[in-house]
């Protein structure tokens, strides 16, 4: 890729405008090799949300998560089955590894009685994961907190938006775990969020105590009718939600969760890494 091709992407990424002709002339090689560190340091710890990429099998998600440059990933159960055996867990945990992976997290776990809680944690602990993505029910969440202090693994509770009768918005998550063990906390899915007409960037920086992982997308509006896109495409103001991030000084995971075009996801993926990429080279 051209030096001057890249200052195009990173201009062009930092305002907003990226057009269908100019990304159809980068591969997602090239947009895997565009920086996302500044001083030798990364400035957010970009990563996959596996249902990325929920119709292809395990060994071809680490493939295509590799070809977008990230390090970071957070299985699905699709990918590695809840119901696997801690043997089965700790092996392809093994895979991931060997292939130049972080195997972070897992989720969105749904936890509706107290097997399916046990479940997730031993689940976690047999794959090394230092974090679950999660939905307890409400009347679980005593039994969560025992499980977090036994097996010191987080649980980020996930939003999901207008119509979740559990977890709607980050707020109706930390109301129900404010109280709670410090390890318990938010994951924050801005594109939801963005769907109940808040803005991202403020409720990150309102539950910054409580934030452990972040799902990255865009929607088309903000509305329960909004949407996944590319990002950059959308409505979500990705430069100030990037830049409150970084003000916060997050360490966790900031991982893609890509909802669109399931049967062929990797060029969305990775024009909306490539944006995000492009993003953080201006700042």
């Amino acid at each position: 890729m051209k030096q001057s091709t890249r200052r195009d992407f990173f201009k062009l990424a930092g305002t907003g405008v990226l057009s269908a002709s100019f990304l159809s002339s980068i591969s997602p090689d090239d947009l895997s090799a565009m920086p996302e560190k500044k001083s030798g340091q990364p400035l957010l710890n970009l990563g996959m949300a596996s249902y990325t990429f929920r119709k292809f099998s395990m060994e071809k998600t680490i493939e295509m998560t590799k070809r977008l440059g990230l390090k970071h990933i957070a299985f699905k159960s699709m990918h590695l089955p809840l119901e696997s055996t801690a043997d089965e867990v700790r092996a392809v945990a093994a895979k991931v590894k060997e292939a130049g992976l972080d195997l972070y997290g897992c989720g969105v776990v749904y936890m509706k009685d107290e097997a399916s809680v046990q479940q997730a944690f031993d689940y976690a602990k047999a794959a090394g994961m230092k974090v679950i993505i999660g939905v307890p029910n409400h009347e679980l969440l005593e039994l969560v907190e025992l499980k977090v202090k036994e097996f010191d693994i987080q649980v980020a509770i996930h939003n999901h938006g207008p119509g979740d009768k559990l977890y709607p918005t980050p707020e109706s998550i930390y109301e129900k775990i404010k109280k709670l063990d410090s390890r318990i906390g938010l994951c924050v899915d801005i594109g939801h969020t963005q769907r109940v007409a808040i803005d991202p960037s403020a409720a990150v920086k309102k539950y910054q105590d409580r934030l452990l992982d972040i799902h990255v997308k865009d929607v088309s509006a903000s509305t329960p009718e909004g949407k996944t896109v590319e990002i950059g495409r959308g409505v979500i103001d990705i430069p100030k939600f990037l830049k409150t991030l970084i003000k916060l000084k997050y360490t966790g995971k900031v991982s893609l969760e890509y909802e669109k075009d399931e049967a062929d996801p990797l060029p969305g993926a990775a024009e909306s890494i490539g944006y995000l990429r492009g993003v953080l080279a201006l700042l």
